[in-house]
């Protein structure tokens, strides 16, 4: 994985957005995530910061073992793949591969009776192969792919949203032995699947810049995607 613009080193000061550091503060003021493990809080803080959804700290799935596997995949450079451009468009700190919206994709899905979701799912993996990072936050069809196909990911965020399916596809992932993080109820969708999946990439931008001696002390951090600042 090679990190983009927006997360090398700058001289510039930290720019610290009032409105996303307000947002954060009332969250704070108004539930205790400290009893959470970090990995466990830095995604639900994200999620219910993202959703403004507080029923997040029960339903979200978190397993910080799992959790430490996968923010080490991502600072060890795994790829990662998204199952629609919108989860795509919101992950901006690495790069990402979508393959749903191409040509090969709407053939596969007619040729072989499958969704384009499904479909997006056998192309990725025959490009990426195993140890990849998957973010699903469409529907549930790419969840159930990947655990049908035996993708062997190093991590999958799968948080899929819809009344059909979609509870049921999350609840076999957590059944399955695949390391993940996903939610209980129908609900989900691409803003918490980025949401989740960017807060393991800033532990895991955190974890590979201590190991070349920069990381979230440096004073000339540039803030992240949510301007927070790391």
């Amino acid at each position: 994985m090679t990190w983009t613009d927006g997360d090398s080193v700058s001289r510039s000061p930290v720019m610290v957005n009032p409105e996303v550091e307000e947002s954060y503060r009332i969250l704070r003021s108004r539930i205790d995530l400290t009893r959470l493990p970090k990995y466990s809080r830095d995604v639900t803080e994200r999620v219910i910061y993202a959703s403004a959804d507080f029923d997040y700290l029960t339903d979200l799935v978190c397993d910080e073992d799992a959790l430490g596997e996968g923010v080490t995949a991502l600072a060890a450079g795994a790829l990662v793949i998204a199952d629609t451009p919108m989860v795509a468009a919101g992950i901006t700190g690495c790069p990402v591969l979508c393959k749903i919206g191409e040509p090969l994709t709407r053939r596969l899905a007619r040729t072989a009776g499958i969704s384009r979701a499904a479909a997006a799912v056998r192309l990725a993996f025959g490009d990426a192969g195993p140890g990849a990072v998957w973010v699903v936050g469409g529907g549930p069809a790419a969840l159930l792919e990947i655990m049908n196909r035996d993708v062997e990911p190093a991590f999958v965020v799968g948080m899929p949203a819809g009344f059909v399916g979609a509870a049921e596809a999350k609840d076999a992932l957590r059944a399955s032995d695949l390391r993940a993080v996903s939610n209980v109820s129908e609900k989900g969708g691409p803003a918490v699947a980025v949401a989740a999946f960017n807060a393991l990439l800033r532990a895991a931008r955190d974890l590979a810049g201590s190991r070349a001696g920069w990381g979230p002390d440096r004073p000339d951090a540039e803030a992240d995607d949510d301007g927070a600042g790391w």
